[in-house]
């Protein structure tokens, strides 16, 4: 059985790991069971090559203790948020069957993010309904339409719905980034200088996970905005 209890949907690899690890890392320690699914292999990042970052995603995946990874291979930077498109990630999410999916920024710096955003929400909707057919090793899929979706914020700021408490796995959160050596910076590196290797990047993090624990009373936090209204039968869980 695939069955997994979170997705999470990434554009490249290390979207995750940057965006969203720590709560994937919360949840994990809780036993749910959570995967990534990459759209791209990064390939048209300014350092390193795909195999690179797919042995590097793999290793990410092992820190994380992922239940299930996996890279669709769409063309980074050209995909597309478009019937073909729709229907390989609706074969995924019919895979693993989630009840939440953790997707992209709904906007930012990188346009990938806001497609592999839009892309996402359309697919979760549309695996759904019963009359979009699709197959995976042979068998016709059963529909399924995740119960939420929400989307963690990357680079640019968005005011978050809610904010999700990290703190305890902030350290394993950064291992699980710097999984990805040939991204970040490394001062004996021959390769040109990317906006993430920038050497003030990983303070920049650091610094937008605290303002967002800081929102919550805590020390970390990562924030995420949601689809749809949230709601609660119990004033004591809301923190």
């Amino acid at each position: 059985m695939n069955k997994l209890d979170i997705l999470v949907i990434a554009a490249h690899p290390d979207d995750a790991e940057l965006g969203c690890s720590g709560t994937i890392l919360a949840q994990v320690s809780k036993g749910y069971k959570v995967g990534i699914v990459d759209l791209t292999k990064g390939e048209m990042g300014t350092r390193g090559t795909p195999e690179i970052r797919l042995k590097e995603a793999d290793d990410a995946a092992k820190i994380l203790g992922l239940s299930a990874r996996e890279n669709m291979g769409f063309k980074d930077v050209l995909f597309l948020d478009d019937e073909a498109h729709q229907l390989e990630v609706i074969r995924v999410i019919r895979k693993y069957q989630p009840e939440i999916v953790l997707a992209n920024a709904i906007r930012d710096r990188h346009p990938d993010h806001g497609k592999g955003a839009s892309l996402a929400t359309h697919a979760c909707f549309m695996s759904g309904l019963r009359k979009i057919e699709t197959e995976y090793e042979g068998k016709n899929q059963e529909a399924w339409r995740p119960k939420f979706v929400y989307h963690y914020i990357q680079n640019n700021y968005i005011e978050p719905d809610f904010v999700f408490d990290i703190t305890d796995h902030w350290e394993t959160k950064v291992k699980s980034i710097l999984a990805y050596q040939s991204q970040f910076h490394d001062p004996s590196s021959k390769e040109p200088e990317s906006f993430i290797s920038n050497p003030d990047f990983l303070p920049f993090i650091e610094a937008r996970a605290r303002e967002m624990g800081h929102r919550i009373f805590k020390t970390y936090g990562e924030g995420f905005t949601v689809e749809r209204m949230i709601g609660a039968d119990d004033l004591f869980d809301l923190k």
